[in-house]
């Protein structure tokens, strides 16, 4: 058609666009929803069916026996269904009735008298979407409940039959846990995270923990006021009081953990205020507080869009300026050391200068002129004259200052070009006026107050992600490897922290000392000394790790990795005793039993491993594999005499078996009283009061009774650790809980004397912006370091921001 204009309403087809893809969302939903309701139907109907064959059986028993005499017997089954609405959802009950009618009659006074007994059975509860509420049924001495739409049942013990009750309350623990030690530094994707305090301490962050780590007296005290991952952190003038700003994230139900910045006191570790609560947005990426005026201020940047840039009157929580600071990452913003009215930011692609003129934030771009602009900004820091200095990804120092007027000036007035090979991660101006530098050439250098290079130190633990004085002649180096050293420039530098790279899965302790290993998808395995909380060895292997387990005797440990591959090390000496290979998926679990005499291996390839195991843990023949389950292997637990196995799966089966002859097990006659050696598995009949309510099945990771058989604990998907009483066989047990991590706990243990819990954890990428996946390990005590001595105090030393990246942590409670 000839002249025919279509004009087309971009704003009405983006509308019309997204209500098709919330119509499209919405009937996913449903569609899911209908497909869980109809599996939990068909649970119901098997189970009905199951038991109208027993009763009919039971009935034809009868039947051929005929009746007594005097006596009249007759079985019925009633099936209820009731469905009940709810505003957003239907939730669907099922009951099954036996109705057994006793008729019996006898005579007094010639008149007949019939008496009926009736009871009721409950055969399913569920509540869609929710974990239904468990019940028992004491006649068949099993406990049911149900995840996912899946029906779990649990045999318990014969003795307990008879006097197990399911509405029993049970009782909190009577120990409770204590954080004595993290393990690990946060330096690879966080920057302005290590200083020195007048305490002695040095503070820095990992997961939603602010370490003060005071190495002369090996001891640790812990902030834990934060709900999630920390990201950045910044110490007033005063030396004392903290600022440490986390980011957004979900509590575990469901509810919204708004970011915001913790202001709080680091002798009495008690939080002073909170900032920003429902103003920022993400997270928050920066912190600085104002030099020349006391502190009163407060610099933030969060990691909104536009990276909001705010500053604080933190004393009153009242918020003085706020400006959109860029559209690109920004890794530094701090106040001027002599002007409080001025500050600089830099990141990617930028080099902003504020000035705060009447509650306006007013910004100058940095110049570069002739000298080429670099990609990223890295890092700033101050000369004694007020000279701002930074490092960038060219590896060049600028200075930016010219003219009269220092204070601000946006113009380069000297360049380093190349001081280092690589990007400069890192400038510390000492007291002594010598700035050091640190790359991701893995070189520290030295320039004196004309910035000639005094000299080089080369790096041995990864790229120097930020630098920090410390006490007389000391440097603190934080690394991409997430390693704390310390060192002074004339000597050589000693790692005082150090943790894993990447997601950490594998945990298990010695059975004779007070040791224990950790291995994850860095390839990297650690043996540690819990008493000294340093690495007695490690050991780079060829894939990444996933799963550990140590021989009864201690002598050697099987290290299961995500290839299929598994590798036995002597933990004396580290050297390899062999490897072996099986599937070529993840090894979950390596599990020897009590005896020493057997390893089994889950596998995400859904069999079970066996191998018989000789010479104190150095010889390995296959027994053969284990099939049954139709799911990845999730947990497994040897009995006490070694003869038997229990496992956990993915689709929430607990399959029992012979090992020696690779057989499963399906008399629950057999099974219900076998007494195992250690409570690992997640389900079960002993352990099954440690779910909470609106559990999917995946949210507990980890499980592990202690020793004495005395304490359950659980780390889940939400940063949380659980202590119960065992056995923890009454429905929504109640817990000691526990933070410290920011995600997924992924691995619970406790140490062989039942002292100190070991945990591991992994935290994957946020959401909202991207991030390199975290592992933690804590470790749980009883005994707790006390506040340092406010004489400590007297003693005033300058402490300097540190740039580091970590995401590799420990912790220790007993």
């Amino acid at each position: 058609l000839e002249g025919f204009v279509c004009v087309v309403d971009d704003s009405s087809s983006a509308a019309s666009s997204m209500e098709v893809t919330d119509r499209i969302a919405s009937l996913e939903q449903r569609v899911q929803m209908q497909e869980d309701e109809i599996q939990l139907l068909k649970s119901a109907l098997a189970d009905v069916v199951r038991r109208l064959n027993i009763s009919e059986e039971q009935q034809a028993m009868l039947n051929r026996k005929g009746p007594t005499k005097g006596t009249t017997q007759t079985l019925r089954h009633l099936i209820w269904w009731k469905v009940l609405e709810f505003p957003d959802r239907f939730v669907y009950f099922s009951f099954a009735f036996n109705l057994s009618c006793f008729a019996r009659t006898c005579s007094k006074n010639k008149q007949t008298y019939k008496t009926h007994f009736f009871w009721n059975i409950p055969v399913l509860s569920v509540c869609y979407n929710w974990l239904s509420p468990v019940l028992s049924l004491h006649y068949e001495g099993y406990v049911k409940m149900y995840l996912k739409g899946r029906p779990i049942t649990m045999y318990m013990p014969k003795d307990l039959v008879d006097t197990y009750c399911l509405e029993a309350k049970a009782d909190l623990p009577p120990k409770k846990l204590k954080l004595d030690w993290v393990y690990g530094y946060r330096g690879r994707d966080c920057r302005s995270n290590l200083y020195l305090l007048p305490t002695g301490e040095t503070v820095y962050f990992i997961a939603s923990v602010v370490v003060l780590y005071n190495v002369d007296e090996q001891l640790q005290r812990h902030y834990t006021g934060h709900t999630d991952d920390i990201k950045c952190l910044a110490v007033h003038p005063d030396k004392i009081t903290i600022a440490t700003g986390q980011v957004a994230g979900t509590s575990s139900d469901g509810k919204l953990l708004a970011p915001h910045v913790r202001v709080w006191d680091s002798v009495s570790l008690n939080t002073l205020h909170i900032l920003g609560t429902g103003f920022f947005d993400r997270a928050l990426v920066c912190l600085s507080f104002s030099k020349s005026n006391g502190g009163s201020w407060l610099c933030v940047v969060d990691d909104s869009n536009d990276h909001i840039l705010s500053v604080w009157d933190w004393q009153r929580e009242e918020r003085l300026a706020e400006v959109k600071c860029s559209n690109e990452s920004v890794f530094v913003a701090d106040f001027h050391p002599t002007d409080a009215n001025i500050m600089v930011s830099c990141g990617k692609s930028h080099l902003y200068f504020w000035s705060l003129e009447k509650g306006t934030l007013v910004k100058k771009q940095g110049l570069f002129e002739k000298q080429e602009k670099p990609k990223f900004v890295l890092c700033v820091t101050f000369s004694e004259n007020g000279e701002a200095i930074t490092g960038d990804s060219s590896g060049n120092i600028l200075v930016w200052g010219k003219g009269k007027r220092i204070k601000g000036s946006n113009r380069i007035s000297l360049a380093i070009q190349g001081a280092h090979e690589a990007s400069v991660f890192a400038l510390c101006m000492l007291r002594n006026g010598t700035l050091v530098s640190g790359g991701k050439d893995r070189k520290l250098i030295s320039w004196d107050e004309n910035y000639h290079k005094i000299q080089t130190v080369p790096e041995l633990y990864g790229p120097i992600r930020t630098v920090a004085e410390g006490r007389g002649e000391t440097v603190l180096i934080g690394t991409t490897k997430n390693y704390v050293l310390q060192g002074n420039l004339d000597g050589e530098f000693i790692p005082i922290t150090q943790s894993h790279t990447d997601e950490l899965w594998g945990l298990t302790v010695h059975p004779l000392k007070h040791q224990f290993l950790t291995c994850g998808h860095d390839k990297h395995v650690c043996l540690w000394d819990s008493a000294s909380h340093q690495p007695i060895w490690t050991k780079t292997l060829e894939d990444a790790a996933q799963s550990a387990g140590f021989h009864p005797s201690g002598a050697t440990v099987a290290i299961g990795t995500q290839t299929g591959r598994w590798l036995v090390l002597d933990t004396e000496s580290k050297d390899l005793v062999t490897v072996h290979t099986d599937g070529n998926e993840q090894l979950s679990v390596m599990r020897f039993s009590p005896d020493g005499h057997f390893l089994v291996i889950g596998s995400h390839d859904n069999y079970i491993y066996i191998y018989a195991v000789a010479e104190n843990g150095k010889k390995y023949s296959r027994v053969g594999k284990c099939s049954g389950h139709s799911s990845f292997i999730t947990h497994l637990d040897w009995s006490v005499d070694s003869q038997y196995l229990v496992s956990n799966s993915g689709d929430y089966e607990i399959l029992y078996w012979i090992p020696s002859v690779c057989k499963q097990v399906v008399s629950v006659e057999t099974t219900r009283d076998i007494e195992w050696a250690s409570f690992t598995c997640t389900l079960g009949f002993h352990v099954f009061g440690l779910w909470p309510d609106g559990s999917d099945g995946t949210d507990i990771n980890a499980v592990c009774s202690s020793n004495a058989k005395r304490l359950l604990v659980t780390g889940d998907d939400f940063g949380k650790v659980h202590l119960f009483s065992f056995p923890c066989s009454q429905s929504r047990a109640p817990s000691h809980i526990y933070c410290g991590h920011s995600s997924h706990v992924t691995n619970v243990n406790f140490l062989h004397d039942d002292s100190h819990l070991q945990k591991d954890k992994v935290t994957g990428p946020y959401l909202s912006h991207a991030s390199l996946a975290l592992s933690l390990a804590l470790i749980l005590s009883f005994s707790s370091p006390t506040p340092p001595s406010p004489s400590f105090l007297s003693h005033t030393l300058p402490v300097l921001a540190l740039l580091y990246l970590g995401n590799e942590c420990a912790l220790c409670f007993t």
